[in-house]
């Protein structure tokens, strides 16, 4: 299962809510007393386990989670632009392409390891995509790549669908479009691809949200730390159902990330490269072939370019796109 979300900082997964922006009036509703009381403690520990429950029990206590730069733990994209095209094209291709500059890239030239998947006959008819940016069509080229692809305001197609599935295809189009980005609900993107979970048990799941972003754009702190509780609560949910189900139980990995981070201070709404500390990222990983070691505190650097090979090598697979690509991450691929 990968998952990532998108452009959400370290800082708020590593040290919970930001007091000057909670606590402020510039990037938070004046109504925000019930927020405050929901995410706000003495302690970054304490703030950030009620932001991210999920993440600082289940993850923390079966996993590995990387990024926190306190520490001098570093997780970084490698590719020049620090926005969100390019950064899925390094998660999912391994290499940060310099000619997808812009997010009206048309569909990516290069092979991405979901679809390089597919093409093995292990995996074929058991890999699929769900996300809430419409755009992933062209990031994982949608024509080329064979698998599905259900990205933004897409309607389920195909077969006989299910009760759940038409009444979310329906619903998708009922919900009012927030946040001034016009993408769809994360909770509609979730469920969608919690169905196909059931109906179909995919080897390989990716699912993208997009809500930290759009909301950190909109400049609605309060908001955007909802939408990464919320984020958290579906993961949560995912984890708990795979758990109880045969198929899954107790040999699936999780694999979560992001596209980019974003800046600090007044410049947190935005992620460029022209915006310091927008290159800055986390990954946290959990699975039967990943040593229980929590939260990583020593000084180490990562690139979201080792994403892709290092999906493949949980998988016993050498990925390869005719580039050269970043090497597999081995302290989360073995337990000791």
């Amino acid at each position: 299962m990968i998952i990532t979300f998108d452009g959400y900082r370290w800082k708020e997964l590593f040290n919970g809510a930001d007091s000057s922006h909670l606590f402020g009036k510039k990037f938070t509703s004046q109504d925000s007393t019930w927020r405050v009381k929901k995410y706000w403690a003495k302690t970054a520990e304490e703030r950030r386990a009620k932001l991210m429950p999920f993440f600082w029990s289940t993850i923390a206590s079966n996993g590995q989670i990387y990024g926190n730069r306190n520490y001098g733990n570093q997780v970084d994209v490698s590719n020049k632009f620090w926005f969100s095209y390019p950064g899925y094209n390094e998660i999912f291709t391994g290499y940060p392409d310099t000619l997808i500059n812009s997010n009206s890239h048309p569909a990516n030239h290069n092979v991405n390891v979901l679809e390089f998947l597919h093409q093995l006959p292990a995996f074929k008819g058991k890999v699929a995509t769900y996300t809430s940016w419409d755009t992933f069509s062209k990031i994982l080229n949608q024509e080329r790549a064979g698998f599905p692809i259900n990205a933004g305001y897409t309607n389920v197609k195909g077969g006989q669908l299910s009760e759940v599935q038409q009444m979310l295809n329906d619903l998708q189009w009922w919900l009012p479009k927030d946040y001034g980005m016009g993408e769809r609900h994360d909770a509609i993107t979730y469920a969608l691809a919690k169905e196909h979970v059931k109906l179909h048990h995919p080897r390989v799941l990716q699912i993208s949200f997009i809500e930290t972003d759009a909301l950190a754009h909109s400049g609605k702190y309060d908001f955007y730390l909802d939408a990464a509780n919320y984020n958290d609560r579906m993961i949560a949910d995912l984890w708990s159902y795979m758990q109880k189900d045969p198929f899954y139980k107790d040999q699936t990995t999780f694999i979560i990330t992001e596209d980019h981070g974003r800046g600090n201070e007044d410049s947190w709404q935005h992620h460029y490269y022209t915006v310091p500390h927008s290159n800055e990222i986390f990954l946290a990983v959990m699975g039967p072939d990943t040593h229980a070691m929590g939260e990583i505190k020593t000084k180490g650097q990562l690139y979201q370019n080792q994403l892709a090979q290092t999906i493949a090598a949980f998988l016993g697979v050498k990925f390869e796109n005719g580039h050269t690509i970043g090497k597999p991450i081995t302290s989360v691929l073995s337990k000791p």
